[in-house]
């Protein structure tokens, strides 16, 4: 017991002092279960976050439509149109006045930052598009999600049009797992996008999907894969949440635990990149827990002015903008405002 408790102390010295760690090394860390272990963890995640900004990074969400192509659906979502009547059952488009409508609602609340994001089917169109809203009438960052849906000619748009970020998650690595939860995707289009973002030199956001059946291993492996991409600079670690109604809805939500173990490792594997959260797959009420671990991005960040009606991904619920203000100031962060 004490070799093992002297290993961890040891690995985590390594990871304080700012040391390359080990695949071995970092599966200890998502094996410990021991409180007083779990709490130097996240505390050397913070610390290593705190040393090169203690300012939080708030990204709020226009969903442009959850008309999606991709055909069979993916097991877990409760996005796409008639999968869970908890999600966004009726289909929807938004029109470029409802677009700008809720851009400018975010940019009032103060909100630096929007993902726009929808289904597939549309090439980078829609994408494009919503990007050539946000960049000629607002002064927000803008992250485009549309997973592998993108062209190369969508992609030089985006970059031309001044796109901040482009999110294209991978979610698993793991090639049965992928295809068992998403049988109508593809995991080499999504690895193409993402290179094909990062050789228009545009910021990369990718991230992993936890809870669908891989491994800590798996984990690992993913996060060392995303190394690959040039232009990274930003990791969602997402916990599964079961949509009522979807194939999925019996699986075991991703323990939170576990998730925030991930984000303090992808902190010390990457003291640099944003480790974003987003409020429906931790739950609102546990987005101290997650800024306590490391992360340093909040998503899917609500102000009560917004105009539409708005369903996480990975869970119906989001967080309110000023609860979240209040949560980060509380711990002596600072929220990013304009």
């Amino acid at each position: 017991m004490r070799l093992g408790v002297k290993l961890i102390d040891q690995i985590l010295d390594k990871a304080k002092q700012g040391q390359e760690l080990s695949d071995e090394e970092f599966l200890e860390l998502l094996n410990i279960e021991n409180d007083e272990d779990l709490e130097k963890l996240f505390k050397i995640a913070c610390d290593i976050r705190d040393s090169q900004s203690k300012v939080i990074k708030l990204t709020s969400s226009v969903h442009l439509t959850n008309k999606c192509q991709i055909q069979p659906r993916c097991e877990y979502c409760g996005f796409a149109e008639e999968t869970s009547e908890k999600g966004y059952y009726n289909a929807f488009y938004k029109s470029d006045d409802e677009i700008l409508t809720a851009v400018k609602s975010i940019q009032e609340a103060h909100i630096p930052r929007v993902s726009c994001s929808g289904g597939y089917g549309y090439k980078g169109k829609q994408a494009v598009n919503a990007c050539r809203i946000v960049k000629g009438y607002s002064d927000l960052e803008i992250l485009v999600n549309v997973g592998g849906d993108l062209t190369e000619k969508s992609v030089e748009d985006l970059a031309k049009l001044g796109a901040d970020t482009i999110c294209c998650n991978l979610e698993t690595i793991n090639e049965e797992i992928f295809y068992q939860r998403k049988p109508g995707d593809s995991l080499d289009q999504r690895i193409l996008t993402c290179k094909r973002v990062s050789d228009a030199g545009i910021g990369l956001s990718s991230g992993l999907l936890l809870g669908l059946g891989e491994s800590k291993e798996d984990r690992i492996k993913h996060l060392r894969y995303l190394s690959n991409f040039k232009t990274l600079e930003e990791i969602p670690i997402m916990g599964f949440n079961p949509y009522e109604g979807t194939p999925m809805a019996d699986h075991p939500a991703f323990p939170l635990k576990e998730q925030l173990k991930m984000v303090a490792v992808t902190r010390i594997m990457y003291p640099e990149i944003t480790i974003t959260m987003p409020t429906p797959t931790v739950g609102p009420e546990n987005v101290e827990f997650s800024l306590k671990a490391g992360a340093n991005n909040l998503a899917t960040v609500i102000a009560d002015n917004y105009p539409h009606e708005v369903k996480g991904v990975g869970s119906p619920n989001y967080g309110n903008y000023t609860e979240v203000v209040n949560i980060i100031e509380k711990l002596d962060l600072i929220p990013q405002t304009i």
